[in-house]
């Protein structure tokens, strides 16, 4: 129960002695101490010192791609008048997909994502991160062409069927790639890019929407059922890149130092780091904090995320994966869709939602820094709190009638991709990374994807019976009830989510284990980090 009244309790001291049976005290100041020096290094220095980890990233992220394709894949593609023809039925002189089918599309891949990621999480702890990976992508391609003959059976409700085990599937690899990506990228980066290089996920999952709305747009130009196959073929490049990536990938040393491979951990850290970097040192730094997280619990199941200090890591890892959806995510990836329905025609629709997606990225780039400088929490606040009086703005022009309702919702929507990009968006992957513990990171970041599954699915059913012109036929309307959501994410994010940037694996493992307050995590202090501090300010000049 005290892990749930963690708010109401009274500030606590800001000095706190780390004693010697939870850490030992040499690695434990020379850790804080780098993590406090490399942390104020500039961005651009920070990539130009660990080119290899930040080269494996960007390569790992590719498995984001995918999830950015697959996540906008079915509104995109059921806005094209062949899908609609093949799929759909007529209503009104034109035809369009039954808000039902729209809604199973939509949710098959997050139900999908909810059983992969935690698979993913279990089998990546106990075979490791690259065999997960290769499997994951693997099983992707062979989801990728159920989707691409979906079409071939006679009866309609068989296309149907057929596309929806195809996208179900697709979402089980997808929870399975996803939940790996965000494991290694917490595991291996140091603090300094931890921020940075984890906002790639908005970053690559914009960019695959952008290839997938871009792919449905050059499309259109085609007759016959070639036009949306050739959507889903563009599919494979994406499934097969983590499989090649799996061969060449160091594996993660924090896993290898759990399964007691301490050679083979020292051995993996030298190929993610650069000839001037002590890699022994960042190996001791994590054999203390994993010994220490040993010392706390002797299990690391699922169970365990939910005991103790764990229950509240857990639970900031879950609402921090569910913010994309609260500000609209599932809405903005069927824009194209949803501005048909505003009343917005086809193509310029798609054009649309490729300025937004565009605008996103530039956003999203530009996050890079500022949750460097700004923090997570701060981010996240503003932002969707911003996000909110959008929304609240779209609906109350959904209450008029006519062509500046039409494109106010387009522009809006465009404004509100920039927005969560530069902040929330990314910051929430940040805090998901870095709150669960070292030991539990798979299985906590397994939990968290299912959270993010269950949220999209959530979206995914309701929305279209909100805006659809079958059923709630709110239209534009629909930005009141977004609006209400992003109001419940600010509250949420206020209540639950602490500022972790800068912290060091060992300093985010005390504060939680401190019971601090949420609003403590920024200006709390530990006697190592005050005695490092001090330490610095008696360097010889030179030095």
């Amino acid at each position: 129960m005290d892990s749930y009244l963690i708010f109401l309790a009274p500030p606590p001291v800001k000095v706190e002695t780390i004693s010697n049976k939870e850490f030992s005290e040499n690695v434990c100041v020379d850790s804080i101490h780098s993590g406090r020096r490399t942390s104020h290094i500039p961005l651009w220095q920070s990539f130009k010192k660990s080119p290899n980890i930040v080269g494996y990233c960007l390569a790992l992220s590719s498995a984001i791609l995918l999830y950015g394709y697959d996540l906008v894949i079915v509104g995109t593609v059921a806005a094209m008048p062949q899908f609609q023809l093949v799929f759909g039925q007529e209503l009104n002189g034109k035809y369009i997909i039954p808000s039902m089918w729209l809604s199973l599309w939509n949710v098959s891949s997050c139900i999908g994502l909810m059983f992969g990621s935690i698979l993913g999480g279990y089998y990546q702890d106990r075979r490791g991160r690259r065999i997960t990976l290769a499997i994951g992508s693997f099983l992707s391609t062979i989801a990728v062409a159920i989707c691409y003959i979906s079409d071939l059976p006679d009866g309609i409700g068989s296309r149907r069927g057929v596309f929806f085990v195809g996208k179900f599937f697709q979402g089980i690899c997808i929870g399975i790639l996803l939940c790996v990506t965000q494991t290694y990228m917490s595991e291996v980066l140091p603090v300094a890019l931890r921020g940075p290089v984890i906002a790639f996920y908005p970053i690559f999952t914009l960019l695959g929407q952008l290839v997938g709305s871009i792919v449905v747009y050059t499309s259109l130009k085609h007759t016959g059922a070639q036009s949306y196959r050739i959507c889903f073929a563009s599919q494979w490049p994406f499934s097969a890149v983590p499989f090649v990536l799996a061969a060449f990938l160091p594996e993660s040393p924090t896993w290898l130092l759990r399964t007691g491979r301490t050679e083979k951990a020292l051995k993996a850290q030298k190929k993610l780091d650069n000839d001037h970097i002590d890699s022994q040192a960042v190996i001791d730094e994590l054999q203390a904090s994993i010994s220490a997280e040993d010392e706390e619990s002797a299990t690391h199941t699922y169970a365990d995320c939910f005991k103790g200090v764990n229950m509240r890591r857990t639970m900031v890892v879950a609402f921090a994966n569910m913010i994309p959806q609260m500000f609209g995510l599932q809405l903005l990836a069927n824009a194209s869709y949803f501005m048909q329905i505003v009343g917005m025609g086809s193509s310029n629709s798609l054009i649309f939602l490729i300025l937004g997606i565009g605008l996103g990225l530039i956003s999203n780039v530009i996050s890079l820094w500022a949750l460097n400088v700004f923090g997570r929490r701060l981010l996240i606040l503003l932002t969707l709190g911003i996000v909110m009086v959008l929304w609240f703005a779209i609906g109350i022009a959904g209450i008029f009638k006519g062509t500046v309702t039409i494109w106010y919702t387009a522009v809006s929507m465009m404004a509100i991709a920039m927005v969560s990009g530069f902040g929330s968006w990314p910051a929430s992957h940040v805090v998901a990374a870095e709150a669960s513990s070292l030991q539990l990171r798979a299985k906590s970041q397994g939990i968290g994807w299912f959270t993010s599954g269950v949220g999209t699915a959530v979206f995914a059913i309701i929305l279209p019976y909100i805006y659809n012109s079958d059923q709630g036929n709110l239209r534009a309307k629909t930005g009141f009830v977004m609006a209400g959501f992003a109001a419940v994410a600010v509250v949420g994010a206020w209540l639950a989510i602490p500022e972790m940037k800068g912290r060091t694996p060992m300093e985010i493992d005390r504060m939680f284990s401190l019971r601090l307050r949420t609003r403590a995590f920024k200006s709390w202090q530990s006697d190592v980090t005050l005695r490092s501090e001090t330490e610095d300010t008696h360097l010889p000049a030179n030095s």
